[in-house]
């Protein structure tokens, strides 16, 4: 049965490179069969697993050629690992809502079956804090069934996984959508591991990983490939896999109790980042 996630974190933490590297480890050590459909306007969603190759939008095929150009054939492009990827993109810069085509590319995506049965996993990778209702549609109409937050141990990374964390409750009754748990994308920052091992424990959820800030990411990224294909057998590749084995397994699945803003306040406030 193919399991749908969605990877959620505020922007510029790293949310796709991690969600790419965690894809890329699914298929390479555990031979997992992946889709991910790119939710971002900027459709840099899957530029690791493709090496770079810039990848028509789905939006831009739909505007230019018509919705019976949006095929498979067309709009999805195969790349490491045998790893399956679309891109949603979005509207023109300054017009319209870029949240619609998240709403449309999935519809679209489900009415040509490109989900296919075979598929272990697919993942959306959805932009940014849950404050659209373009963006809230993955968890929203039940098209994923778990959410990782990518987080740090940043002021303002832990704010947006609350927020999300919000969203998340708001819609976990009528769509059935649950929290997987917590990815700590290492910044380095001090006490890091402590807060977000207390902020997880809040939420009523897990740190299902803590991935060490390492420089081989950005040299990988630099050679338009994840860490999995410059380097399996560096450290960070072994992080990685530790991470997609954990997702793999992981049956811990909520419905998270974010916490009110004073108590957010307060908790950060001890860590040192309210200075």
């Amino acid at each position: 049965m193919t399991r749908k996630v969605a990877f959620y974190g505020k922007g510029g933490i790293g949310k796709s490179t991690t969600q790419q590297n965690t894809a890329a480890a699914m298929a390479y050590f555990y031979d997992s069969k992946i889709f991910i459909h790119g939710c971002d306007p900027k459709a840099d969603s899957n530029r690791l697993i493709l090496g770079g190759m810039h990848q028509k939008t789905l939006m831009d095929t739909l505007r230019d050629e018509g919705e019976d150009k949006v095929t498979v054939e067309n709009v999805v492009k195969t790349g490491y690992g045998n790893i399956r990827c679309v891109e949603s993109g979005g509207p023109e810069p300054g017009v319209g809502c870029a949240g619609r085509g998240v709403i449309t590319a999935i519809n679209l995506m489900e009415e040509v079956g490109a989900y296919t049965p075979d598929l272990d996993f697919v993942f959306f990778d959805v932009l940014g804090d849950v404050v659209c209702g373009g963006f809230a549609m993955p968890i929203r109409d039940g098209k994923a069934e778990e959410v990782y937050i990518v987080a740090s141990g940043e002021m303002m990374a832990v704010y947006a996984a609350n927020n999300i964390c919000k969203g998340l409750l708001k819609y976990a009754e009528q769509s059935g959508v649950r929290l997987g748990g917590i990815i700590c994308n290492s910044r380095n920052v001090d006490n890091e591991l402590d807060l977000m091992d207390e902020f997880t424990e809040a939420l009523g959820t897990q740190l299902i990983h803590f991935v060490p800030r390492d420089n081989i990411v950005q040299k990988a990224e630099f050679n338009k490939k994840t860490v999995i294909e410059y380097d399996d057998s560096c450290n960070q590749a072994t992080e990685y896999k530790e991470l997609a084995r954990k997702i793999i397994e992981n049956e811990n699945l909520v419905i998270p109790t974010p916490l009110a803003m004073d108590e957010l306040e307060h908790m950060v406030a001890k860590y040192g980042l309210m200075s």
